[in-house]
């Protein structure tokens, strides 16, 4: 008795406790009913499968079709003394998706990969125009008082609070306050001429 004939035999006398085993040699036999009880049976878990994998639910879809082409088409080589019915299915499903994730275009659309490539350094004309405006307002800070100078410094480089720079300098704290606005007022004069 050949094989075929074998699995024919197994079914009818519902030999096997595989009942997905069952159809898929029903399948390979071309019988429509049971390929559609197939689909019916495995389907959500060769999507889960194929989700999983390929993380685009059309692309999964599609896939998951795919398979079961592959299925209608491969099922007389499906033997259930080496393996149960889903887990063959879920081969298939596995292989499939793993398949069509490597054929995907190796494009550079993925933001990190183009983040790992790039230099994270200032590019030199920033560099040279940032160093170009610090020296802009250094030479507008000497036009200030030295007091003054001290007290926008350490404001807005130290980020001391007004009442810090009040006692630093030994005035009160609106006084401080006059200090820093008028010589912001300054500053931006200067910058701006």
């Amino acid at each position: 008795m050949g094989l075929d004939a074998e699995r024919a035999n197994a079914t009818m006398s519902g030999m096997t406790d595989d009942p997905v085993a069952d159809m898929l040699i029903r399948v390979a036999a071309q019988d429509r009913a049971a390929f559609r009880a197939l689909y019916s049976a495995a389907s959500a878990k060769l999507m889960g499968v194929c989700l999983r994998i390929l993380g685009n639910r059309a692309e999964a879809e599609e896939a998951l079709q795919e398979v079961f082409t592959r299925v209608w088409v491969n099922a007389a080589r499906f033997d259930a003394g080496k393996a149960r019915g889903m887990t063959w299915l879920i081969s298939i499903a596995r292989n499939h998706a793993i398949d069509r994730l490597r054929s995907r275009p190796a494009t550079m659309a993925d933001e990190d990969a183009l983040q790992s490539v790039a230099d994270p350094q200032p590019r030199a004309e920033t560099v040279l125009a940032a160093r170009g405006e610090a020296r802009r307002i250094a030479a507008c800070l000497d036009t200030l008082d030295p007091d003054r100078s001290a007290a926008v410094k350490g404001a807005y480089l130290d980020g001391l609070s007004y009442q810090e720079l009040a006692e630093r300098f030994a005035v009160p704290l609106n006084t401080m306050r006059t200090w820093l606005r008028r010589s912001l007022l300054s500053l931006k004069e200067c910058m701006d001429g």
